[in-house]
């Protein structure tokens, strides 16, 4: 090569690890601006809620939010059978096509609900993988 750094081997392919910025390096300018707002928080946040106490719509809404996030999901209820084996998960899984049929959940809180459902049947599934290796194991000698 010529002399210079380039992060490549010599076939041209890059070389092990990341050539650019170092892990936890932060950018200049945001480091100005933390330095510049060092000390300051207490004083902008009562100066947001004094704006938003006066009227102001837009920092009203900032404190809003910060006050109350807006919530990601919420909590589904309706009748779901106790889960134990696989036979349960299937009554799990009816039960929850028969809510939303019914207008009980939405289709997208069902999914989610099925998703949990196939998780609890994976693990089943793995639980009874390793037992019946460990069975197997255990015969052979």
């Amino acid at each position: 090569m010529n002399g210079k750094k380039t992060g490549r081997n010599s076939d041209g392919t890059f070389a092990p690890g990341n050539p650019g910025r170092p892990r936890g390096a932060r950018h200049k300018t945001t480091q100005a601006v933390e330095a510049m707002l060092q000390g300051e928080a207490a004083a902008l946040t009562r100066r947001a809620i004094d704006a938003a106490l006066e009227g102001d719509t837009t920092a009203l809404r900032l404190c809003l939010e910060r006050i109350a996030p807006a919530r990601k999901d919420q909590s589904v209820e309706f009748d779901l059978p106790p889960m134990s084996g696989a036979e349960d998960a299937v009554k799990a899984a009816q039960s929850v096509l028969r809510a939303v049929s019914d207008g009980e959940i939405t289709p997208l809180e069902g999914a989610s609900i099925m998703g949990l459902i196939e998780g609890f049947r994976k693990t089943l599934e793995t639980n009874d993988i390793e037992a019946r290796i460990a069975i197997l194991e255990n015969s052979k000698t």
